[in-house]
């Protein structure tokens, strides 16, 4: 399926503030932008698994303004007036909206992947052809899309959805209609989602035609519609950035899931067999990094003795971490910082970042 066929347009939302890659990662350089597995940063990775589907004026990429120069030095492929800078956070409503209504206003009516910029899916080709199925379905439905991921264990830091009665197989590509989005879970849910065999994760990536998705923000989030109908009219003119900021200042924060999908009629999924990671923490990157026979997995120089299952991160390759009898700690040095917490408290490691943000 060629991109003329299919009239295919893609957006990279890029503009996470993550916290919980501290002290790599901070308020001004997200771990979007950070360079985790040696090679290409998480937004690059996102650019190449669509690079060869649609030229690179057919991707826009969603940011905060303060990261716009960052997507421009790491995408230099990218046409400058693709990349857009939110001057406000205000969810992913308002982001997805403002998507929509450039891409109506450029091309017409494209399909529209909705995709992220910081997580890791492999392989390539699968996530690449269960895409185009969806897309292809969105179009011959006029079907609002997302892809379910199928749980290996109870998280309970996803959101979860309720999948209906198949409605296609294109070629193993499963299709579902979608019962309902479910918040993130407790651990007794969790378990009785996975079990139920039912529920996927929500990975917050989407595909539907530019026209589907105004009607249902027009529908169930009028004021989205307007304000940011408004804005686009100033698109590529001095006014842009003013015109952007009142736009946004007049939007409350809200999620499109909760905004939009949870209330809209024809909403369906793919059941995606890829395999796919949030990189929600430090503890992500153990499937990523080479280990040693004590089960310490490590990026830069490392020496141990008596220590096992350790997760240790060095920026800087010059730099030699040891460590000596210690057992299930994740020990990161980035610059002039460095963190040593338990496995099990990295959730704590957002607490520490805002506590210190408030001192």
């Amino acid at each position: 399926m060629n991109e003329e066929k299919l009239d295919l347009v893609v957006v990279i939302m890029a503009g996470g503030m993550g916290t919980r890659f501290w002290p790599l990662s901070t308020e001004r350089i997200p771990k979007q932008f950070l360079n985790l597995f040696g090679d290409r940063t998480l937004l690059q990775k996102s650019f190449d698994r669509v690079s060869n589907l649609v030229p690179p004026e057919r991707i826009l990429v969603l940011t905060n303004v303060a990261f716009i120069s960052m997507v421009k030095e790491q995408l230099p492929q990218i046409p400058v007036e693709n990349i857009i800078g939110e001057p406000i956070r205000r969810d992913t409503a308002a982001a997805v909206s403002l998507a929509a209504v450039l891409c109506s206003r450029h091309f017409g009516n494209p399909v529209i992947a909705t995709l992220t910029a910081d997580h890791l899916i492999e392989p390539v080709a699968l996530f690449q052809k269960t895409l185009l199925s969806a897309a292809r379905r969105a179009v011959d439905d006029n079907a609002l899309y997302t892809f379910g991921i199928e749980p290996t264990y109870p998280a309970t830091g996803y959101g979860y959805l309720e999948r209906g009665m198949q409605i296609a197989d294109d070629d193993g590509i499963e299709h579902f209609r979608l019962v309902r989005f479910k918040e993130k879970p407790d651990l007794e849910t969790a378990r009785q989602y996975v079990e139920s065999g039912r529920f996927y994760w929500n990975s917050g990536m989407f595909v539907w035609t530019a026209d589907a998705i105004l009607k249902e923000i027009e529908m169930h989030l009028p004021g989205h519609a307007r304000a940011l109908s408004r804005v686009a009219t100033f698109d590529q003119t001095p006014q842009w950035d003013q015109a952007l900021k009142a736009a946004f200042e007049s939007l409350h924060a809200v999620s499109i899931d909760f905004g939009v999908m949870e209330k809209a009629q024809n909403v369906c999924c793919v059941a995606s067999r890829f395999s796919w990671s949030d990189v929600g923490g430090w503890l992500a990157l153990k499937s990523y990094l080479p280990g040693d026979e004590a089960g310490n997995r490590c990026r830069g120089k490392a020496m141990t003795l008596d220590a096992t299952d350790n997760l240790v991160f060095c920026e800087d390759p010059r730099e030699t971490m040891v460590l000596i009898g210690v057992k299930d700690l994740v020990i990161v040095r980035a610059g002039s910082k460095t963190l040593v917490t338990h496995k099990d408290r990295t959730e704590d490691i957002k607490k520490l970042v805002q506590a210190m943000e408030n001192d």
